[in-house]
């Protein structure tokens, strides 16, 4: 573990790190809420293992918040699997959550973030680079060459002859 750690964290992970404990909370909460309503009714040991699932986020999202949240970084990586948790919760009517998990999906991409967990794991740093300017030429392609073969449209019938008439007689 790098004891000299020179670079501060920046303000999107104690972001991530204070809305995941927030979460976590909340969570804590609506599984304890909802697994003692489930056990008040006849069905409640059948639905038990369904209304335990945010309980057991919840703990997840605390551990993950407090290796964020410590003073001596922890190497931890981004974790998008919470993240996706937090957003399928909305199944059992957390908002909150959800909303938690789709800004923390979208905090992760931030190449601030990416660049810290990198830093963090002793991993390289990617440089950002400018994105190179793509130039996109027509190509000539040659054109096919159709050759117009009459139609029985196209060829005209000749025209019938006027029958010959009584001549005039001057």
């Amino acid at each position: 573990m790098n004891t000299s750690y020179s670079h501060q964290k920046p303000g999107l992970v104690t972001a991530i790190a204070v809305m995941t404990l927030t979460s976590g909370i909340i969570n804590l909460f609506w599984g304890f809420v909802a697994s003692a309503t489930a056990l008040g009714t006849i069905v409640g040991v059948i639905c038990l293992p369904i209304t335990i699932l945010p309980t057991i986020l919840g703990i997840f999202e605390i551990i993950y918040a407090a290796k964020l949240m410590s003073a001596q970084p922890q190497p931890v990586m981004p974790s998008q699997s919470i993240a996706i948790f937090e957003i399928a919760t909305v199944v059992m009517g957390n908002v909150f959550s959800m909303v938690v998990g789709i800004l923390a999906l979208i905090f992760y991409n931030d190449l601030t973030v990416k660049d810290y967990f990198s830093r963090l794991n002793g991993q390289p740093v990617s440089v950002a680079q400018a994105p190179e300017s793509v130039i996109i030429e027509p190509v000539a392609q040659p054109v096919p060459v159709i050759e117009e073969t009459p139609t029985s449209e196209a060829i005209e019938e000749p025209k019938p002859r006027k029958k010959p008439g009584p001549r005039k007689v001057s």
